[in-house]
Formats: structure tokens, C-alpha cells, sequence
């Protein structure tokens, strides 16, 4: 279980949200934008996009600003494989893409004195459970929306190798009509990992997560959830 120094890094705070650009030499970029918390100890999380998307995705923006309201300071960054490419896949960025993650991690622990969480959509979530495996120390949790289980129509081919090596606390926030993974699906998933986890079902929810109908209603239940999440 994770304890929490302050119940006041909880409650609303203002929220300030600027461009970040980070280009140390030899080392990956991270670019994205801040969502800086008033409060100094607050906890961070880097919040990654889907292998179609990138930063600026409704999900990720409004899950951000929502989240830091409540006092998480959010970095919300695009990964190597975007920052190439404005539109299409990753090809073959896997290991760039991750240590994009391990970078973006670095730079946030300068910015905030609390806990340091990776959360992704999709293939950035996927990304983040894949380094959590190999470092485990990496990050304090997991925040994983509409984690890939599977290729569409495809069950067999589960991206799943990994997870008896994940050991990192993860919260899985997953839709019932999600093509990528059923509720049933995921719960038999998450028993091939010892860490301890949670699923969160959004009720009608495709892979997107999120509808302009049902924008402020899932963005609250997530962030409810993540909230409760910290303070367990």
C-alpha cells in the first residue's frame, strides 16, 4: 500500500500550464507541455498518447488539467517516434520511445519533490509498463488507459509477455467497448502480474475513452479514481 504525506496535495489547487522543452545533449528530447501545481511537493505524472496520437489529444488535455486541479503536477509529452513523425505508427521506436519515458521521468523529478507516476493511452501506456518491467523503480505507479491488449479481432496475439515482470502498483482504467481488449479479457490479464493493480470499466467507452457526451463525466470517475488511487 502507498501512503501519502499530505491529504492536502488532494484538494484544488491552481494550475499553471506552459510549452516544455527539455534538449540536454545526447539525450532524448522531451517536449510536451507542464501542468505545473501550485503546490512544490506535489506529486508528478508523465502522461503519454497513443501510437495515433500525440499530446494533444482531448484525453490527455482535459485528463491534465482535471488531474492537476487536484494538485499532481502533469507533463503531458510527446514520444521519439512522434517527434519524427507528425502523423502515422511507431515503427520499430519501442526502445526509443521507452527511454523517451526514462527521460521524461528525469526531467519531472526536477520539478516536483512528491511521487514520480507514468500514465499512457494506449501504446504510451503500453511503453510505460514495458520500462516499469525491466526498471521497477522507475516510477511509484501506473495509471494505464485503454491499455492494447491485443490487435483488433485479434485475442491471440496478447502484448502481455511482459507482465509477470511488472511489480509497479497500476491503476487500468478500460472501456466496455473497447476493441483492443474486453473487460473479461483484462481481468485475466492483470492475474499474470503480482503488482497490485485495479480495473476501472467506463461504461460504453471504446479505445478513445472519452465522447464529447461523455468528456466530464469519465474525465471525473479517472480522476476520482486516481485521486482515491494516491491516498490508499
Amino acid at each position: 500500500m502507498f501512503s501519502t504525506t499530505s491529504n492536502s496535495r488532494l484538494e484544488p489547487h491552481v494550475c499553471m500550464t506552459e510549452s516544455f522543452l527539455d534538449q540536454a545533449s545526447n539525450e532524448s528530447c522531451v517536449s510536451g507541455f507542464l501542468h505545473r501545481a501550485e503546490n512544490s511537493r506535489a506529486d508528478g505524472l508523465v502522461l503519454t498518447h497513443s501510437a495515433g496520437g500525440n499530446c494533444k489529444s482531448p484525453l490527455l488535455v482535459a485528463l491534465a488539467e482535471a488531474l492537476c486541479g487536484k494538485g499532481v503536477t502533469v507533463l503531458r509529452c510527446d514520444l521519439p517516434f512522434r517527434q519524427l513523425r507528425p502523423h502515422g505508427p511507431p515503427l520499430g521506436s519501442a526502445e526509443k520511445d521507452q527511454e523517451g519515458i526514462r527521460r521524461a521521468v528525469q526531467v519531472m523529478r526536477k520539478q516536483v519533490s512528491g511521487r514520480i507516476f507514468l500514465g499512457g493511452h494506449s501504446y504510451g501506456g503500453r511503453m510505460a509498463t514495458m520500462l516499469c518491467a525491466r526498471e521497477p523503480s522507475i516510477a511509484d505507479g501506473l495509471l494505464l488507459l485503454s491499455y492494447p491488449l491485443h490487435p483488433p479481432l485479434k485475442p491471440q496475439q496478447l502484448r502481455t509477455a511482459h507482465f509477470p515482470d511488472l511489480h509497479c502498483r497500476a491503476l487500468f482504467v478500460h472501456g466496455t467497448r473497447d476493441p483492443f481488449g474486453s473487460i473479461e479479457e483484462m481481468e485475466a490479464a492483470l492475474r499474470l502480474t503480482s503488482a497490485e493493480t485495479k480495473l476501472v470499466s467506463i461504461d460504453g467507452a471504446g479505445h478513445e475513452v472519452i465522447t464529447n457526451a461523455s468528456q466530464e463525466r469519465v474525465i471525473g470517475l479517472i480522476v476520482a479514481e486516481f485521486t482515491s488511487w494516491l491516498q490508499q
